[in-house]
């Protein structure tokens, strides 16, 4: 079986508490199996993505994991966020939704918490 998965965040930081809880026990609960897991945040919750943010831990901690976490350019336009002002796990790809397509496409799972 195959457990590549895509968590989705677009809201608030009880959505991105929820997926990252469930990140922690995806990878608890598959401990011999290998997958691919990736965070992708676009929308409003791209604000909760900051190097000194209330997340920024949780995030390296999931990274440690093997998540990859992918964010938005397009919502770090639209919310007037540098670059730079990112958590340092963070990639940034072109478009959110065109990330989700892509890894749907290959066959990740998609969990929206």
């Amino acid at each position: 079986m195959r457990y590549d998965v895509v968590f989705h965040v677009d809201e608030d930081a009880a959505h991105l508490d929820a997926a990252l809880t469930n990140i922690r026990n995806y990878y608890a609960a598959l401990p011999q199996e290998r997958f691919t897991a990736v965070l992708l945040v676009n929308g409003p919750a791209i604000k909760l993505m900051g190097a000194d943010g209330a997340h920024a831990q949780a995030l390296a901690e999931a990274a440690g994991l093997g998540l990859t976490v992918r964010v938005c350019r397009n919502a770090l336009r639209h919310f007037g966020l540098a670059p730079e002002w990112l958590c340092p796990v963070c990639e940034i790809v072109p478009a959110g939704v065109v990330e989700l397509v892509a890894r749907q496409a290959e066959g990740y799972a998609y969990i929206k918490p």
